[in-house]
């Protein structure tokens, strides 16, 4: 298979990566651009490693094992109290979440239909909480998947071509990409937001699951990895450019970013006078898209964890997304400010990444269950690097919180 043809089989990678470019990509990538000009773009660089290091894992247990993470976790220990702990910590952490995320996802589409219909988000969210509903309920995932490959396309090439019009300090780009620094007030929590929303805790659920509607042996690893390493990069090149876009349009300027119409003047180069309308409807899709992902990952997780059906017509599956969508659809109607609660949400899944991170690496040493595909020495490192580094990011990020509180 050629280059093309790969290209043009794209599936649960483009997924994955639908699924973190998100609103909450669009907005926090915005807001460090306008606020910290180039100087955590290495957090992006982070954030694609990892991502491509854990979802190629997830990618071989679901092909290999033809099981979910949440069934493997499972089935991973025989001790009652163990395998109690762990499913409780999973299924936790995947709630909280996937909870947090929604609301940010049905916010942040709201948003760009606030910005040109000027009706409140807090309107349009359950308005669109309840379409999403609608698609889910409905059951299809191919007709999910092809909607979703072609919002990535399209903001693809808008955002890079931007990037590439704007002609921005290439020498500040590669220094913010290799040469780590925090910056002070605040930069720690968007630091840890940028990962948060790039390496989405439950998309390690969502792509073991949803890999196996087009993979099932191991003769598909080598198509398989393609489209997951190829989708990522991808997805990482468009935050990335959303970054560059806002350094290069707000950062000398001193602007704070407050709704969708101010974030939309960065692709002005491109669209000029169109940039509003084609921003708004761009993070409308974005936010669409990722309100029906969101809630379909807490249920493949939840339900392969507790040993249900996984299946988009049964009882239980469903009413675990019905529930993940409720929360968004009153958490969207509650007059909170969307861009603050999109930040929140990206920082929180930074702050809960080791705990799926850790149950990954240690579900991918089971020769019992992945025989000679089991992880080698050299994925065990990288794995222990991403999860080492997200603890000690995380807890920083805590520290931060407490005497944010304590003070």
């Amino acid at each position: 298979m050629n280059l093309v043809d790969k290209i043009k089989n794209i599936g649960p990678g483009a997924l994955v990566a639908a699924a973190f470019i998100g609103p909450g990509t669009v907005t926090t990538a915005t807001v460090t651009g306008a606020d910290y000009g180039y100087v955590l773009l290495w957090a992006m660089v982070f954030s694609i490693f990892s991502t491509i290091v854990l979802q190629e894992m997830s990618m071989r247990l679901g092909v290999i094992s033809n099981e979910g993470l949440g069934e493997a976790l499972r089935g991973e220990f025989e001790n009652p109290l163990m395998k109690g702990l762990s499913i409780f910590l999973v299924v936790a952490a995947i709630g909280i979440g996937s909870a947090a995320f929604e609301t940010g996802n049905i916010l942040g589409g709201a948003m760009g239909l606030e910005t040109i219909t000027n009706i409140s988000a807090n309107i349009w969210g359950p308005i669109i909480g309840l379409v999403a509903l609608v698609i889910l309920w409905l059951g299809s995932y191919k007709v999910v998947e092809r909607i979703l490959v072609g919002l990535v396309i399209v903001m693809s090439i808008s955002f890079i071509a931007t990037a590439i019009i704007i002609r921005p300090n290439i020498g500040a780009i590669i220094t913010g990409m290799f040469i780590p620094s925090i910056p002070e007030d605040g930069g720690l929590t968007m630091a840890v937001a940028l990962i948060g929303t790039t390496v989405v805790p439950y998309n390690l659920f969502l792509h073991a699951s949803s890999v196996q509607e087009r993979w099932d042996k191991p003769e598909d690893l080598k198509e398989a990895r393609f489209d997951t390493i190829f989708s990522i990069i991808l997805g990482g090149a468009i935050s990335m450019s959303i970054i560059v876009t806002a350094a290069a349009t707000f950062h000398s300027t001193g602007v704070q970013i407050q709704d969708a119409g101010e974030m939309a003047l960065q692709l002005e180069p491109l669209f000029g006078t169109w940039a509003r309308w084609f921003f708004s409807i761009g993070l409308f899709a974005a936010g669409f898209s990722s309100a029906v992902t969101a809630p379909l990952a807490a249920a493949y997780a939840t339900s392969g964890a507790l040993g249900w059906e996984k299946d988009m017509d049964s009882k239980k599956f469903r009413a675990i997304w019905l529930l993940v969508l409720l929360v968004g659809i009153i958490g969207s109607s509650l007059g909170t400010s969307p861009i603050q609660v999109i930040v929140f949400a990206q920082a929180a899944n930074g702050i809960l990444l080791p705990i799926s991170a850790i149950y990954l690496v240690w579900v991918m040493n089971n020769k019992d269950r992945l025989g000679e595909y089991v992880n080698t020495k050299f994925n065990n490192l990288l794995g222990t690097i991403v999860i080492l580094v997200a603890i000690m990011l995380g807890a920083r990020s805590l520290l931060s919180v407490f005497e944010a509180l304590l003070g």
